[in-house]
């Protein structure tokens, strides 16, 4: 399939870059983060343990979008890691943020991308549209405790995926939880659940077959979601059913932060032992897809597909979860 381009590179607009939603002329300042490890008892997800293994890294259904990068296919050997079995939730963010004071950047910027389905503000609260993708607004007041907009909140949402944080914002999270985000290599070998070449964590039938088995979009994206699977946006972190490995919902519901800097050409110079992505570049890597993704537009819901988006960025459909080697370090 073709994935229209737009202005954020993503080639989706699955996840707005921030500038584009707002053009930036000053950079307000963000919280500092934490010393590492104070936070560690209080990280208390349950972890899923990814055994040391060699598997086989990037798209072979053919459904690849060829921008992303998603070939050439080549082996790749981990260490055993953890890696929590969810994505970190609205309670487990609150947690930090009460023994931290952190402020996130979606705070300190004051907006952030917001689907315009979920939208909860006044019309003065829509402070830009990126272009080419007009179903995301820039949105003031949208924060992780208010993921629509500063008209709603997450009262009853404790175990939902937290949102609107960014990468430096997950970065926070981990240096004080005494964790990391998980390489691209180490997220994908994850979410295979040790189903080597499988397009999705379950396999290769659809994500329809015998009933949902991921909180996507569905109807006529982006003005018309029938909300099959029972959910117009984010849904708890322990919805559907989890991969061979443990996890939950790797793909749909939430895009998920990883350590690496965003290259489409990272795959063709790539180590074949533990690769940690390209020392340096403008985006991070985003894996999993979303409840925004419908195989009409983007198709990202699969084990192999990339995104990418700044720093700095956060939206209404992006999260993280965290890892550890298990030798006791989180390098």
């Amino acid at each position: 399939m073709t994935s229209p381009t737009d202005a954020t590179g993503c080639g989706c607009g699955c996840s707005p870059a921030r500038e584009k939603m707002v053009p930036l002329t000053t950079r307000p300042a963000v919280s500092p983060t934490h010393a590492a490890g104070d936070g560690s008892a209080a990280h208390a997800i349950e972890q899923a343990v990814v055994p040391a293994t060699r598997f086989t890294m990037g798209d072979s259904s053919g459904d690849r979008n060829p921008a992303d990068g998603e070939v050439p296919l080549h082996e790749v050997s981990l260490e055993a890691f953890s890696i929590d079995a969810t994505s970190v939730t609205n309670a487990d963010f609150a947690k930090f943020v009460e023994a931290t004071g952190y402020v996130t950047e979606a705070e300190s910027f004051g907006f952030s991308a917001v689907f315009h389905l979920a939208l909860e503000a006044d019309e003065e609260d829509i402070l830009g549209v990126p272009p080419g993708t007009p179903w995301w607004y820039g949105t003031k007041g949208a924060d992780w405790r208010h993921p629509n907009g500063r008209n709603s909140s997450i009262e009853g949402m404790d175990d939902h995926p937290v949102v609107h944080v960014s990468w430096n914002d997950a970065q926070a999270y981990c240096t004080w939880a005494g964790r990391r985000l998980p390489t691209e290599a180490e997220w994908e070998c994850a979410s295979r659940g040790g189903l080597d070449g499988a397009k999705y964590p379950w396999g290769d039938e659809e994500v329809d077959a015998d009933g949902w088995r991921a909180n996507i979009f569905q109807g006529v994206f982006p003005t018309e979601n029938t909300v099959a699977d029972g959910f117009l946006t984010t849904a708890p972190v322990r919805t559907f059913s989890p991969n061979g490995y443990g996890l939950w919902q790797t793909v749909g519901n939430v895009w998920e932060w990883c350590e690496d800097w965003f290259d489409p050409n990272t795959y063709r110079r790539s180590p074949d032992s533990d690769p940690r992505g390209p020392e340096r570049g403008n985006a991070r890597v985003l894996r999993g897809g979303s409840y925004l993704c419908h195989d009409s537009y983007c198709n990202r819901y699969r084990n192999s597909a990339r995104s990418q988006n700044t720093p700095d960025s956060s939206m209404g459909n992006a999260g993280f979860r965290t890892v550890a080697r298990e030798n006791g370090g989180h390098a």
